[in-house]
């Protein structure tokens, strides 16, 4: 079989990243890197020594695939161009910048039958791989995905940089459709929301709760599944999880505490042991980019779809546009006027001025 000529599109941090990790994929040439940057091709040639241009046009004839690491507002124009080539194409995300968009590009390339895969690399985590029943019937989640502020990825804000990472692990758990989106999200420092929460219920009873933030100064990446067989913690940066497995009794609601343990205000430890039993697992790091790179290429050589592929990017898209239109609507007063509404609403009035209104004799803390 033949080697398979791949571009990377985008000579910035992840471009880069993607650009290292294919060199170690077998049945994989990296035959170009392309970015419109001078200094950014001149660094590309040196590290990979490959040729580079400045337009991704003028590599598309000879090349089986590519690696779209661009900002995301290009998603959509050089993934059509890709597959209206006939060429395969690694989109990171999110697949496009919007839902439409994305559902476009993943009914393109079923039309062409061409692989088309989406960079959610949660899915490849080992602590998320490792799930197993625990994700079966899920019923409520929780995740928090936070980091300091990353300098980078301003083109979106929290929503499509962060949370959609646990927006579409959340998707990939349930088919159901969605009742109803809650969200609310502020800007800070950019131009787009820095920080934001949603809440979406889905018409089988799954509830989620997600929060993200790219201004935390303490780093997070968890995630709280609980459902009909057990509850599950999964820390992705260490990785390990966390499990809690209940005995026959808990869920078939027979157990009653007063005469299972003998002293009910100290069982912590017969309760965890026997009743709902406790382990956790510290798997194995693994470079989870690479794993995806591998799963890309092996769903081009044999035809099978990839884990995360373009329906799937298309989805948490548009799921992602609803609670970017929740964060825009939100007000944050009763009375709310416009410029106290959605992510770049003005404080009416600061924590201090209210104290001292309260309270005319004392100065705030």
């Amino acid at each position: 079989m033949s080697r398979l000529r791949i571009a990377v599109i985008g000579a910035g941090h992840l471009g880069r990243i993607h650009a290292k990790l294919l060199q170690q994929v077998d049945g994989v040439e990296l035959v170009a890197v392309t970015d419109p940057f001078e200094q950014a091709r001149v660094n590309a040639k040196a590290m990979f020594g490959v040729p580079t241009f400045a337009d991704y046009r003028q590599c598309i004839g000879t090349i089986d695939a590519a690696i779209v690491a661009a900002p995301t507002d290009l998603h959509g124009e050089i993934a059509t161009e890709l597959l209206t080539a006939g060429k395969h194409a690694f989109v990171e995300k999110p697949l496009a910048a919007n839902g439409p968009d994305a559902q476009r590009l993943a009914n393109l390339a079923k039309s062409r039958h061409l692989t088309l895969q989406v960079g959610h690399v949660e899915r490849f985590n080992p602590a998320f791989a490792a799930l197993g029943d625990l994700a079966v019937d899920a019923k409520y989640i929780e995740a928090v995905r936070a980091s300091h502020f990353p300098g980078r990825c301003l083109d979106v804000g929290v929503v499509m940089d962060l949370m959609i990472h646990d927006l579409d692990l959340v998707l990939s758990l349930t088919h159901s459709p969605i009742r109803s989106i809650s969200a609310s999200g502020m800007s800070v420092i950019s131009s787009h929301e820095d920080i934001a929460e949603t809440r979406i219920e889905f018409e089988c009873g799954l509830i989620a709760n997600l929060k993200a933030s790219r201004l935390s100064p303490t780093p997070a990446r968890q995630m709280q599944i609980f459902g009909a067989n057990g509850f599950a913690d999964i820390d992705f940066g260490k990785p390990s999880l966390t499990s809690v497995c209940p005995s026959e009794a808990v869920v078939q609601r027979r157990f009653d505490l007063d005469s299972e343990v003998e002293n009910p205000l100290g069982c912590a430890d017969q309760i965890f042991s026997e009743s709902l039993k406790c382990v956790t697992k510290e798997l194995e790091p693994r470079n989870a980019i690479l794993d995806e790179l591998h799963d890309f290429v092996i769903s081009i050589q044999t035809g099978v779809e990839p884990a995360v592929d373009g329906q799937a990017g298309a989805r948490v898209v548009g799921v992602a546009d609803q609670i970017l239109e929740s964060i825009k609507t939100r007000r944050w007063y009763l009375d709310s006027t416009t410029t106290e509404t959605g992510p770049h609403a003005m404080v009416r009035q600061r924590i201090e001025s209210r104290n001292r209104a309260a309270n005319p004799g004392k100065r705030a803390a």
